[in-house]
């Protein structure tokens, strides 16, 4: 019989009184067939009594998700509610109906956080537990979840107080988190023809909403841009790495590397989806539409990925990625409705919305923005609360083309004979330039058979990038006159029907032609100004309803405009260091102070307080029982005789030493923000008995000059 190791847990809780149970007793023998150490920890967890219904410890996944993203890296935390506290603890991933005696019950990886709190547990690499046994409330470990068909993953954690061990294998110290969509290997869409959708963007990004340091003046949605696609493509991806294209998209807002990858992928792609800009980010729906794009599906290209930068922000946007359009029953998916939060493309560092561009070295991979990151963080919660979604995507079907084969019936009728074919036509607008709607067309340059041109036009509303020109403000189009079609036309019908000779008429003629070539429509009314606040620009157009050869007439007036001033906060400085205490013994003062760096204007916030005082003693001022009589009374008499100016000139005796009077106050050491000035008195003769504790020089000193710079 060999050797046997006995392990033996105590489960003690105080209830009306003391209570111990012994957890779990182990035999493993020793040299011989062992799961393990993990094996072990975890029979001592679910063997014996448990304590039903406790909720002073609790595990938690940031963001409390019902479900995870393959290799997306999540933050776990580990509290305990007040007054409650824990020594120790044991945290473990395993999947789904596994026991733990096998390294591959174990899933996912966790990761140190910060190395003083937490590590890897000893004899059991899988499992994390506290690097000292001490008091603490909570302690945080990263989990990065396993790849695409891992199944559903159960993360426990026992928690240790003192020798008081609490385990739930439901409750708030269990979790079970499955696969987001479908845990099965992805399929080929089975669904037969094409599909038209229009997508509608509605950013929820407002002070109202997210007031912490929200940025009042340059909040704004970049263009968004997208594609619809096959599997052998992915725009972007949680635990991916970003591309340069998505770099500056997150970070400068451009669109322009992103839709040039995008269209360097051929038949990967179906549809490239824009939308314009949004300056601001959010305004009522009744003042401005939400931005919407079309584009098409097939059992090609059934995918769908996005992405739009909130600004300003170090490399925060929201999106999707490879949602699938196609649905398992061979049909297309009717309508799609989710609530957007931010993610970080781990190309800059910044943790606030107008934090310095500082480049992340080396790349990190894209992850979710989460409310713990970091106390500065807009989004930050000190509970690890989700975060409240700041847009919404609506993705609705609006036709269907080609015989379709779902075995399930469609409940909306919207088969069509043709789809349009929105992505055929090119349009390189610069992303930076905002335009209105085109005007309806303009009647035909010509008013016989010969073949002329039509005109529309757009104003353009917004130019966010001067260096970058606008053009495309007018479009045309090959027309001719009243009663003729381009179908009909013939080579006879290339002459003119009436025919002019001789000098005169030629004139009248060229006149006719020129009068008609510019034709201009009325001034529109002036634009709202192009700012809410402060100086801006407004403008006003008209069209030219004919050929615009040989016209010169202005089609756009610019001028300046002005609204009332923006408000501006107050700004102030840090804190200056606390000054020294302006007594050398007894009960003093300290003072600190700030500048104000810019008065309040226009209605902006108040200033803070500029100057703090607080109580500072350094030491007991000594003074001697044997002093008080003839030389004390002396002094005293001569003090009183003298009043405040004589006790300052005056010479000072103290038992055994006789002291100078008073020097001047030094100059203040600053001529604002405040300063110090000190003074001193010294000793003008010492008796030879005297100690020299009686007769140590003397210091004081006062803050001065307190008023802001």
């Amino acid at each position: 019989m060999g050797m046997y190791r006995h392990v033996m847990l105590l489960h003690c809780y105080f209830a009306s009184s003391f209570l111990c149970t012994a957890v779990a007793f182990v035999e493993e023998p020793v040299g011989g067939r062992s799961d393990g150490y993990c094996g072990r920890i975890l029979r001592a967890q679910t063997q014996g009594t448990r304590k039903e219904g406790h909720h002073e410890f609790r595990i938690r996944v940031e963001g409390d998700p019902a479900s995870y993203q393959p290799g997306s890296t999540y933050r776990v935390v580990l509290l305990a509610t007040s007054p409650s506290y824990f020594r120790g603890f044991t945290l473990i991933a395993l999947k789904e109906g596994r026991e733990g005696t096998v390294d591959d019950d174990y899933i996912g990886q966790f990761q140190n956080i910060d190395e003083e709190d937490t590590q890897f547990m000893t004899n059991c690499a899988p499992a994390m537990t506290e690097s000292t046994p001490r008091r603490r409330t909570r302690i945080q470990v990263f989990w990065t979840a396993p790849p695409t068909g891992s199944g559903c993953v159960i993360m426990k954690a026992s928690i240790v107080q003192k020798r008081v061990i609490y385990f739930q294998d439901e409750g708030s110290l269990t979790i079970r988190l499955c696969e987001k969509g479908n845990v099965t290997p992805a399929m080929e869409c089975c669904a037969c023809g094409t599909a038209k959708y229009r997508l509608t963007f509605y950013g929820n990004w407002s002070e109202k909403v997210h007031p912490k340091d929200y940025p009042r003046r340059a909040n704004h949605w970049s263009a968004l841009i997208g594609a619809s696609h096959s599997r052998g493509y992915v725009l972007w991806e949680y635990g991916g790495y970003a591309s340069e294209g998505v770099r500056q998209v997150a970070e400068f807002g451009s669109p322009i590397k992103m839709e040039e990858e995008i269209r360097q992928k051929g038949d990967e792609v179906l549809t490239v989806i824009k939308t314009k800009a949004q300056w601001p980010a959010w305004q009522p729906l009744n003042l401005r539409a939400a931005p919407s794009a079309e584009f098409s599906v097939d059992r090609t290209c059934h995918l769908m990925s996005f992405l739009t930068m909130l600004g300003p922000s170090p490399d925060w946007n929201v999106g999707l990625s490879g949602e699938d359009l196609c649905t398992k029953e061979c049909g297309w998916v009717q309508r799609l409705e989710t609530d957007l939060i931010p993610w970080d493309a781990g190309t800059d560092n910044g943790v606030t919305y107008e934090s310095p561009n500082k480049p992340t070295i080396p790349q990190e991979k894209i992850r979710p923005l989460t409310s713990l990151d970091h106390p500065q963080s807009p989004f930050y919660d000190p509970e690890g609360g989700a975060i409240t979604p700041i847009a919404k995507l609506v993705v609705e079907r609006i036709a269907r083309k080609g015989e379709q084969c779902n075995v399930v019936p469609d409940t909306i009728d919207d088969i069509v004979a043709d789809i349009g074919q929105e992505d055929k036509e090119e349009d390189d607008t610069p992303e930076t330039c905002i335009y209105s709607g085109w005007s309806p067309w303009s009647a035909c340059s010509s008013a016989t058979c010969e073949k002329g041109r039509r005109m529309r036009q757009r104003m353009l509303k917004a130019q966010l990038d001067l260096s970058v020109p606008c053009p495309h403000t007018q479009d045309f189009q090959p027309c001719m006159g009243p009663g003729c079609s381009i179908e009909g036309k013939n080579r006879n019908t290339l002459k003119c029907k009436f025919s002019l000779t001789g000098p005169l008429h030629i004139l009248e003629y060229n006149i006719y032609q020129k009068n008609l070539l510019c034709m201009l429509s009325p001034w529109s009314d002036w634009s709202d100004c192009s700012v809410t606040c402060g100086r801006g620009l407004q403008t006003r157009q008209r069209m030219l309803k004919s050929d615009p050869a040989g016209c010169s007439e202005e089609l756009e007036q610019m001028e300046k405009c002005m609204l009332p001033e923006c408000p501006a906060d107050c700004m102030v400085s840090e804190w200056s260091e606390w000054s020294e205490c302006n007594k050398s013994c007894g009960k003093g003062h300290t003072i600190r102070t700030r500048m104000v760096k810019l008065e309040p204007q226009f209605g902006g916030r108040a200033c803070p307080e500029t100057i703090q005082r607080k109580k500072c003693k350094i030491r007991k001022c000594r003074t001697k029982e044997g002093s008080r009589g003839a030389v004390g009374g002396a002094v005293g008499g001569q003090r009183r005789r003298r009043g405040k100016q004589g006790r300052d000139s005056v010479a000072e005796e103290q038992s055994g030493c006789r002291m100078q009077p008073w020097t001047a106050w030094t100059d203040c050491t600053k001529p604002c923000s405040g300063g110090i000035q000190e003074r001193f008195m010294v000793a003008k003769e010492r008796d030879k008995g005297a100690m020299a504790v009686g007769c140590k020089d003397r210091k004081e000193v006062r803050a001065c000059n307190v008023y802001p710079c």
